[in-house]
Formats: C-alpha cells, structure tokens, sequence
C-alpha cells in the first residue's frame, strides 16, 4: 500500500476510512465483507489492533481505532487490506488495484466527540439508503455493541465505553441506543465530510494542541469551527496519515 503523509501524533483514536479504488463496489459480496472482518479479527490477535467500531460498506470501510503503539495500527491496516485485496483478486481471476490509494484517518478527541463519531460511523448504510436501522447490517459495529459474542468479539467494548465517558458498559449500551434512536428521530444521518476529511476533530483545546504536536507540518493545517465542534483541516488537499515511523 502507497505511503502517506507522516503526521501522526501517538495515543489518540483515529477515525479511519479507505475506499475501494475508483469508489468501485468491490465489497458489494457479503463473503467479501466477511473476509474484510475476519483479516481485522486476525489483526487483533497478531498485533493487538484495538477496534472500537467499524462499517464496512460495499465500497469503503470505516474503523474506529485507539493507538497502542508498536506500529499496530499500520500493520493492521497493510495485513487488512492487503489480504481481502489478495483473496477477492484470486477468486475473481483479477489484477490491478483494489483499494484507492491511502487510506484516510482523521484523530478523534474522546468523550462527546467521540460519542458523535461512533454514531456516525453506525448510520453509514442508514445514509445510503440500504436499511432503515444499523442493526439491519450485519457488517457494521452497532450489533456487536449491543449483543457482544461470546467469542470472535471484534470491538473493544469496555475501552469503547470508557473512552466515551462511561465506567460501565450497561451504562454505554444504553446511551448508545439512545445516540441512535434520537439521531433517526431527528433525521440526522445526513453525512458529515469532516469526519473523514479533517485532520482532527474535537473542542478547541484538542484541536489546538494537536495542530502544536505536528509542529511543522502543522502549520499548513487550517483551525475551523462550526455548532458542535472545532476541526483541524489540510489547506491543499483531503488529509492522508501514515503510522510508519
């Protein structure tokens, strides 16, 4: 996979997507989305990858990602990708690139925002108009939240509550539920581009510092802020991470 920017400052949760080359519907199979999780459950075991919620659509993937250190992130994301691209290439007697070139990851700050972030990525095929509910999709974290298997457990629940501000995981299910309920209720699964596209997201604070940690490489990167948030954005183009040193 291509390299990107170097701008990654350890320690934070990232909100990463990655499409499939040409925004081609590579993924539209469900063994292939199958496939996708089972490399990133295998990405768990091997480098101790902590998810903390995913949507895989039919052209793109979201995760939902705290950084552990020792490169786990980025060599999650190379075994990920490289081997759903490898197996759908062979059974389908096909060469070329599967994925767009980089993948995109955007720091989320914890609590509220990422409360927002979770909710966003739940309602991806909400927004596309392919079911009415995020429990309709087998592919996305929202059931995993709410019923947790026993085994093969891909999120980290108990991380995910804690970082969105809750000491016990009833008390997360169900404001999770609740998040949902009043984001449809609302019609509020519209899509919201800075989510993918920022640098970083969260109060000014975060935002802030996280532009000082880049240092110079963040002096490009453009402080906005709109109702709910403050967001740290590229000037000349969409922001591409590498987690390689």
């Amino acid at each position: 996979m291509p390299r990107a920017n170097r701008s990654f400052v350890p320690g934070l949760t990232w909100h990463i997507t990655h499409r499939c080359h040409e925004s081609r519907f590579l993924l539209r199979f469900a063994r292939d989305r199958r496939t996708y999780l089972s490399w990133a459950f295998e990405a768990k075991k091997r480098y101790g990858l902590c998810l903390l919620d995913y949507a895989v659509t039919s052209n793109h993937v979201h995760l939902l990602v705290k950084d552990t250190g020792r490169d786990a992130i980025v060599r999650s994301m190379q075994l990920i990708a490289g081997r759903t691209a490898q197996e759908f290439n062979l059974r389908k007697n096909r060469q070329g690139a599967f994925w767009e070139d980089r993948y995109h990851a955007t720091a989320v700050e914890t609590g509220e925002h990422l409360q927002r972030c979770v909710v966003y990525i739940d309602l991806n095929m909400v927004r596309a108009g392919a079911v009415r509910h995020p429990t309709e999709w087998p592919y996305c974290g929202y059931r995993e939240i709410q019923f947790p298997p026993q085994r093969y457990a891909l999120i980290n629940l108990a991380e995910l509550g804690n970082s969105c501000g809750f000491e016990r995981v009833e008390e997360f299910q169900r404001a999770h539920r609740e998040w949902v309920a009043a984001a449809l209720a609302h019609n509020r699964p519209m899509r919201e581009a800075y989510w993918s596209e920022a640098v970083a997201v969260g109060g000014e604070a975060f935002v802030c510092k996280m532009k000082h940690d880049l240092g110079l490489r963040g002096r490009s990167r453009n402080i906005a802020r709109n109702e709910e948030c403050s967001l740290l954005r590229d000037a000349p183009a969409p922001y591409r991470v590498d987690f390689a040193d």
